[in-house]
């Protein structure tokens, strides 16, 4: 399949999704789904990443370079300064030879 034709599907159904939630603007929701709804976005990441993570031959460098992420992101609150430390353990790690 062409990649432009797969990127303007992800689009249009992007989009939809997107103008539908905020059509939908006046209605609210209870507190249980509030709750819910605030825990999806880590869920979707963990489902993205883990596997990757897991199933890589390098995964004890991974594995260590997004516990290095998610700690600091945990004390800084910074999601950029998370990644980029993440990477710079990743590449710490590799370069030391480990993993």
């Amino acid at each position: 399949m062409n990649p432009f034709l797969t990127m303007l599907g992800m689009w249009a159904v992007t989009l939809a999704s997107r103008y539908l939630g905020l059509s939908l603007g006046g209605v609210r929701l209870p507190p249980f789904w509030l709750a819910f709804l605030r825990f999806v976005p880590i869920s979707v990441f963990a489902a993205l990443v883990v596997p990757d993570i897991a199933s890589a031959p390098d995964a004890l460098r991974r594995a260590v370079a997004a516990l290095l992420c998610a700690l600091l992101i945990w004390r800084t609150r910074q999601l950029a300064l998370g990644i980029l430390g993440g990477f710079a353990g990743y590449w710490l790690l590799r370069w030391l030879g480990i993993g």
